[in-house]
This record gives structure tokens, sequence and C-alpha cells, in this order.
């Protein structure tokens, strides 16, 4: 089976042929976001997480602590259903989710997409986890993983991709998530993480098991 590594790294280089400059550019980005630290303030493992209510794909609020009293969270935070590396780290979730399940843990995944008609019919919502919609990347923020988009990629979106990140995000066009994962206990409390500034790269799922294995072993 193709990893969720192999996947991205294919569709890193079908980029870098379709695309050199654009992805030289998002290279150096990526290398000065890095430089200074971005994701530094992350949430990190053996923090107590901040509580959240967010709304699902129908508008419904769904508590963190409704469900950290079910059994631990898988917690990823994703730019949106735009995102072509995002519909992959969610799909190779989705293959593993009777395994993150079996476990006894939920998996949510939140990007800063309205919850509106475009939400409730995209393939990311037709998955069998929780998606939820944090439209001015409070939570985001509150775990450390919100970034402010450099021009560059703002640019990108807005001309070649022909996004209207506003208009998806219902007012929230320049920030989006760090791509990040947190495995957290029941208590609340951070177990495993997966931080990166560069969207490219994502957390693999037999690393987010494993730390699901260890939580309850």
């Amino acid at each position: 089976m193709t990893s969720l590594k192999q996947q991205t790294e294919a569709k890193v280089a079908a980029g870098r042929q379709a695309n050199p400059d654009f992805m030289k550019g998002i290279d150096e980005v990526i290398a000065e976001a890095k430089a200074f630290q971005q994701g530094g303030d992350a949430l990190a493992v053996g923090q107590r997480v901040p509580a959240f209510e967010l709304p699902d794909a129908e508008g419904n609020l769904v508590s963190s602590a409704d469900l950290l009293a079910k059994g631990p969270l898988v917690v990823t935070f994703y730019r949106g259903s735009w995102c072509p590396y995002c519909n992959l780290q969610l799909r190779a979730l989705q293959a593993r989710l009777a395994d993150i399940n079996a476990l006894g843990a939920q998996l949510v995944a939140i990007s800063p997409q309205v919850p509106d008609g475009s939400l409730s019919k995209n393939e990311i919502s037709e998955m069998d986890f929780i998606v939820l919609s944090d439209q001015n990347a409070k939570v985001a923020a509150e775990y450390g993983v919100a970034w402010e988009v450099p021009e560059f990629m703002l640019n990108h979106m807005k001309v070649d991709r022909q996004l209207d990140l506003e208009s998806i995000n219902n007012g929230n066009g320049s920030v989006l998530p760090i791509p990040a994962t947190f495995v957290i206990g029941t208590d609340g409390v951070i177990t495993w993480r997966y931080v990166d500034v560069d969207y490219r790269t994502r957390s693999e799922p037999d690393d987010i098991i494993e730390a699901l294995k260890k939580l309850s072993a």
C-alpha cells in the first residue's frame, strides 16, 4: 500500500514539473517560515488542550468536552476541501478510520471553511469522521497552529486557483491552519502531535495509530 508520504511526494514532484517557478517560490516561503519557527508556538505533548465548540456541516454545535467524554480524540487541522494535499491526507485517514475507532478514539477534522451547502456536499464531509468549521481560525490559534499566509501564496490561490478564501471562510481571507494533528487523551492532555508549516507534508496514519495504541496500553 502506498504511504501518505509517497502520495504527497508524488504530488509535489508533479507540481514541480507542471509549475517549477511556483514550487520554487513555495520552497522559499516554507524555508523562511521554518527559519522563523512558524508553528513553534503549537501546543506541545503534555499540555492540556483548550475546550472548543464548533459547528459541523449542518451547523450543529459539537463540543470537545462531549467528545472526550466518549474516548480519546485525534484532532487534525486542514486548510479546506480545495487543498489537494488535505484531500490526500483525509482519504488516507478515512482508510484507517476503523483502526482508529477500534482503539476507542474519534477523528475530528477542523478547517476554516464555512458550514454551508458546499461544505455539506463536498467529498470530505461525506467521510465517516467529524468535520468542523473554525471560520475565524480561533481554535487553530488556541492550538498555536494559525498561520498568516504569505502574500505570494495568497496571490497564487486567488489568480491561479481562482479561490476566494474570504467567501470560502466567511470573511477570513488570509489566516489558515498549519496542517497539524494532535492525539488527545480523555483527560484533555496531548500525548502525540505532528506540526509542520510545510503544507505539503502530513502525519502518517500509522504513526497516529501507534500513538493511540500507546495511549490505550
